[in-house]
């Protein structure tokens, strides 16, 4: 960020979701958060058939992961 006058990660720690393919490539790489989004998209259909059907048990919490690179 050095046209903002602020440099990463010395003064600024920069992170992002869903540990895209711009967070491992950008300058520096952003530490970013990992879903498994197979997962999620499993689970958002589950959740649906059973709004359907009127047996939702309530939300879900899937596991995440923190990716640590260089911009945190």
């Amino acid at each position: 960020m050095a046209g903002r006058g602020r440099r990463v990660p010395e003064e600024v720690a920069v992170g992002g979701f869903d540990d895209s393919r711009i967070a491992r490539e950008s300058d520096p790489p952003l530490t970013t958060i990992r879903q498994p989004l197979e997962l999620v998209a499993r689970e958002m259909v589950e959740v649906l058939l059973r709004r359907i059907d009127g047996t939702d048990d309530g939300p879900r919490i899937l596991p995440t992961e923190l990716v640590v690179r260089a911009s945190g």
